[in-house]
């Protein structure tokens, strides 16, 4: 890819004053910008969206200057090079696309209001001010912002207030930073505060539909894990402030804005007396997520986009990191395991998939990059494997040499690698670049070949896939002395098997710990000796047996029908995580029978028997002194014992329902969804349906909301389906934000499929103008590639899709999931009658 002209090669600028004065009313932005900067020559251009300019002016002087809109600049043409202050002035519009600065809209009492946030990653600082919005054009900021105020609003940003005249807010200049990062937000907001040890303001900002005890939880974790990164970092927090605001319109899940991170309220907002364990994870570690970034991302920003991965690969790991020293009683590593790696195995195994470092350009195409999958899972997955290699003594060495070397600037990939590598004395780099630069992962075959103990590496594919000969750096994490540290070749002896297993008195395995990026498929020879020494397998160990089986029956290196007599071992384990893989696995079944037909009632029989004792032991409410793996295992229970329509758990599910009718809210957080499925499924009615649509529209609670989703678009019933669908445009009802949820939840519910997939067709271009500016657009399609499964299916998503291959930041999508659903379709096809035989089989 040739790389484009970035504006800052040839104007690079140090300083900005803003000033805004946004309307609400009218919708509109008039702002003035002046650039202190030093222009490398006479014809320059700074990055403008949506606006008017109506003036620019070079060190006082009116100068020439061209709007050029494909390019989101506007060319200049200056008297010289040379130091220079440029002031522009512009208006603007006040957007709905949930990009640069936008209205958010709420309710208190049935009052509609509203208040205004931004979010300007990747390239909508553009959409706010004049700039040259690219992460290495960092300089400092002064801003100024009016507003059509009244009594009991509050603004807030980056930096401090410093003063208030004639209706301006001032506040204080920011330390050199990224455009992407700059962020502000006004409206009738609540907050709480509190302070660090070493004297940093802490503070929690939400709108007054909350009540003040949802802002307590988010406020603990984000006082405690800045506290956690100034001593992990060995570098002092930067700012005065550290602001988390919840903003009720919000695209993506959280954004770092350095001293203003914002967030989807779901994501900072909970309910401290009724709250499920799960959502306090997910809350403290995207909270921890976005702290991280504050240092990673913020404080040491990325060069160019395309080392994106050095921000939020860090920030993925790290969230993990902090969470376990803040909350070491949630075992939060087998969290990451049930979340993250599944993930990136997942994706990084269909051919064409993004590496974790990606040449980009476009802005279209930028966005398209913030792959959970891989930036983000993956290459969280390939830092935890730099830290086993090195430890935790030598990380924190080379991340504190990193930060002083680079803070307040920005850095490649190379300049971590090279810290790091000199803090642990080992060549970081050359082994990870293999995990950087390649998109993919390798299967580890280990097999007993004439005696002795043999591995091999080979790209693993899902689907279609184009072996080129691609070798790793396999961090082996073996239990045998003889395995390598780090097996580079394409095929290693390790010595006489016999005698290697009576040395070591214990099966052989690779990659214990499941740290690094690899799946493992061992002979029948090692696999039944693994099998037949579960018990002394730690839940990670059984937990990945399963893993990469799946995997393997994916990708036909392996039967499903091999794995359906397996599961009944791990179906009274005491481990959530292994009941996470027995629940994933068990769920791949249900793309191999018709619904209602005999062969699904065959596998209800077999979810029934691998829940049954479970679910005896569990049931639908919590018990005393029971641990948090039980907390964590109920609800893959509940679920599989209701797919089975198991009697007791249906009815209990009802009489839960029954006395809390009139309080939905308060049923048990952990199982409140299951209790509104279970109710919608088998004693639906339009009464419910109406009491169900009119609670989600008046909660301000995220869960409850999300559990009412999950409960409604489970209907049986095609004339509710038509309902749901008919306020997707809704945005009173439905939010943008939440309307993928919505979508995925009716196409999924194979009542509802066509219902869903015909609405997208249709409108489409409603869809791209509604959400198209948002960088999880392209998820739409990828949530379309993980339920379709059928010939007639693949054929509609390639007629609709395929003519749309050219548009900026979808080509991938659509090329790769095309692949999943072909690749699930052979499979189906090829395995159906075989994967039934042995459900069947496995039926007591």
């Amino acid at each position: 890819m040739r790389r484009a002209a970035h504006f800052y090669e040839t104007f690079q600028p140090s300083h900005y004053d803003l000033y805004l004065d946004i309307n609400r009313e009218t919708k509109t932005i008039s702002g003035k910008t002046s650039i202190i900067g030093e222009a490398k020559q006479a014809n320059i251009a700074v990055h403008q969206k949506y606006m008017k300019i109506e003036s620019v002016e070079a060190n006082n002087q009116a100068v020439p200057f061209k709007m050029d809109d494909p390019a989101e600049a506007v060319r200049i043409t200056l008297p010289k090079a040379g130091d220079v202050k440029l002031t522009i002035t512009y208006t603007a519009p006040l957007t709905d696309t949930m990009m640069g600065i936008y209205p958010s809209y709420y309710e208190v009492d049935g009052v509609k209001k509203q208040i205004i946030g931004t979010q300007f990653e990747t390239t909508a600082a553009r959409q706010a001010f004049p700039s040259v919005d690219e992460p290495e054009a960092k300089a400092t900021f002064d801003l100024a912002i009016k507003f059509d105020e009244h009594p009991g609003e509050t603004v807030i940003s980056n930096m401090p207030e410093v003063r208030k005249e004639n209706g301006v807010h001032y506040f204080d200049t920011t330390v050199r930073m990224s455009t992407y990062l700059i962020a502000f937000a006004f409206g009738e907001l609540q907050s709480k505060q509190t302070e660090t040890k070493s004297g940093v303001k802490i503070g929690v900002f939400a709108t007054k539909a909350h009540k003040p005890n949802e802002l307590d939880f988010a406020l603990d974790i984000a006082k405690r894990s800045i506290e956690f990164y100034e001593d992990f970092y060995q570098t002092p927090y930067p700012l005065p402030h550290s602001w988390q605001l919840a903003l009720p319109d919000f695209s993506a899940g959280a954004m770092e804005n350095w001293g203003l991170v914002t967030y989807r309220e779901a994501l900072l907002t909970i309910d401290p007396d009724n709250t499920s364990l799960e959502t306090k994870q997910r809350v403290a570690t995207v909270i921890a997520h976005e702290l991280a970034h504050q240092w990673f991302g913020d404080l040491v920003t990325m060069k160019w986009w395309d080392d994106l991965w050095l921000n939020e690969s860090f920030a993925n790991m790290m969230e993990y990191v902090a969470v376990d020293a803040l909350q070491p009683d949630w075992h939060i590593w087998e969290t990451f395991q049930t979340l993250e790696v599944p993930m990136a195995l997942q994706r990084d195994a269909t051919d064409g998939v993004q590496s974790v470092h990606v040449e980009v350009e476009d802005p279209a195409e930028i966005d398209s990059i913030f792959d959970s999958a891989i930036v983000y899972a993956k290459g969280a997955r390939m830092l935890v494997m730099v830290r086993a290699l090195i430890g935790d003594d030598a990380l924190r060495a080379g991340l504190k040499a990193y930060f002083e070397a680079h803070k307040f600037g920005n850095a490649a990939g190379a300049d971590l690698w090279a810290a790091l590598g000199q803090a642990a004395h080992l060549d970081v780099g050359k082994i990870m670049q293999s995990w950087l630069e390649q998109p993919g992962y390798p299967v580890v075959t280990a097999g007993v070949v004439d005696g002795k103990l043999t591995l091999s590496q080979k790209q693993f594919f899902i689907g279609a896939g184009k072996d080129v000969g691609r070798q790793w750096q396999i961090p082996l994490n073996s239990n045998y002395d003889a395995a390598p540290q780090i097996f580079a070749d394409e095929q290693v002896t390790l010595g006489d098997y016999a005698q290697l297993r009576q040395d070591s008195g214990e099966p052989f395995r690779v990659n214990v710990g499941n740290n690094s990026h690899f799946i493992v498929q061992y002979d029948q020879t090692l696999l039944t000796d693994l099998l037949d020494h579960l018990d002394q397998l730690n839940a990670i160990d059984q937990r990945q047996l399963l893993q990469d089986l799946r995997l393997l029956a994916e990708g036909r290196q392996t039967a499903y029908a091999n794995i359906v007599p397996l599961l009944p071992r791990f179906a009274e384990s005491y481990s959530a995580i292994v009941v996470n893989a027995l629940y994933r696995v068990a769920n791949d079944l249900k793309q191999f029978v018709t619904p209602d037909s005999a062969d699904e009632a065959q596998l209800k029989a077999f979810f029934n028997q691998l829940s049954a004792g479970q679910f005896s032991r569990l049931g639908w409410t919590p018990k005393e002194n029971e641990t948090i793996d039980d907390q964590l295992t109920r609800p893959y229970v509940l679920s599989m014992a209701l797919y089975a329509k198991n009697d007791a758990a249906v009815a209990q599910g009802h009489d839960l329902f029954t006395d809390n009718k009139d309080d939905l809210l308060q049923l048990p957080a952990d199982v409140r969804m299951f209790v509104l499925q279970n109710e919608v499924k088998n004693f639906g009615n339009s009464a419910l349906f109406e009491q169900l649509l009119t609670a989600y529209k008046q909660t301000t609670d995220s869960s409850y909301k999300a559990d009412i989703l999950a409960a409604l678009t489970s209907t049986p019933d095609e004339a509710f389906i038509g309902k749901i669908v008919d306020q997707f445009e809704n945005a009173d009802t439905i939010k943008p934000q939440d309307l993928r949820s919505w979508f995925r939840g009716v196409l999924n519910n194979h009542v509802g499929e066509q219902a869903a997939w015909d609405w997208l067709r249709n409108e489409w271009s409603w869809l791209q103008k509604t959400v198209g500016g948002d960088m999880e657009f392209t998820t739409y399609i990828t949530v379309i590639a993980g339920i379709f499964r059928t010939a007639k299916r693949l054929e509609e998503f390639k007629a609709f899709f395929e003519p749309k291959l050219p548009t900026p930041g979808l080509t991938r999508e659509i090329k790769m999931d095309t692949s999943v659903i072909a690749s699930r379709v052979d499979l189906i096809q090829a395995e159906q009658q075989a994967v039934n035989d042995a459900v069947a089989k496995a039926v007591k």
